[in-house]
């Protein structure tokens, strides 16, 4: 089996996947149209689409073929919010206020900053999106540089890092972890809220098949701040 030809025929399909080329559900070429183009065994590009499933980027269907996954979000909300779009479905006139953006080193201590990392740079934004003038949510987000190298020339005091992201960088799973806090002080004073008031923390992570794209925790007042998702039972 020819490893090196495995391999550019990985990469070259996973470039269509990453570049938004290939959406999800895209059916890509059959196994023998793929055989035909790269003049290889059925082996070799056998291999190279079992190493896109495991990856999960692509999943198999019986007699109708491969296609390229759906993102998978990993929790009760089954959605990446864009706070921006929020706002504005409310009916409401959307702001932002940048208050930090700097490129720096992982923190030595924190694993999951050395992983996003990934051995070079990490972003970090911190901003408020307002509501009609009024604090929405607070926002500190990690971005990986060697990810998403072209985050670091954005303004992202004109645009929102995660409207930005969710317009210009596919990914293709998800994890979010929600939980009731008491906010902080400079947080408090931030959103606008009586010391130590009840807000909900969301934690998310997002994933580019096995390359980690971003870190974002979001702070909202407890009462300006709402989830909803719809469920079925199984089999229905």
């Amino acid at each position: 089996m020819n490893s090196t030809l495995h391999l550019r025929i990985r990469s070259n399909i996973q470039k269509q996947i990453l570049s938004g080329s290939w959406p999800p559900g895209y059916r890509i070429p059959f196994e023998h149209e793929l055989v035909a183009r790269y003049r290889c065994s059925r082996m070799t590009v056998n291999k190279a689409i079992a190493s896109l499933v495991s990856a999960g980027l692509i999943v198999r269907r019986r007699r109708a073929g491969s296609f390229v996954a759906e993102p998978r979000v990993q929790s009760a909300v089954l959605e990446i919010p864009d706070i921006r779009a929020k706002i504005e479905e409310r009916g409401q006139t959307y702001s932002l206020q940048l208050l930090s953006r700097r490129r720096r080193k992982p923190a030595g201590r924190r694993e999951y900053e050395r992983t996003l990392a990934a051995g070079g740079d990490l972003l970090a934004v911190r901003c408020l999106h307002l509501a009609n003038g009024r604090p929405y949510a607070l926002e500190e987000r990690l971005i990986s540089l060697v990810a998403v190298p072209e985050a670091a020339s954005i303004d992202f005091s004109l645009e929102p890092p995660g409207s930005w992201l969710l317009r210009h960088i596919p990914w293709t799973e998800a994890e979010h972890r929600i939980r009731a806090i008491d906010a902080s002080e400079e947080e408090a004073d931030l959103l606008e809220l009586s010391s130590h008031r009840a807000c909900l923390e969301l934690s998310r992570r997002t994933l580019r098949g096995p390359e980690h794209i971003t870190r974002v925790r979001l702070l909202f007042p407890g009462s300006g701040f709402d989830l909803v998702a719809h469920f079925a039972p199984l089999g229905k």
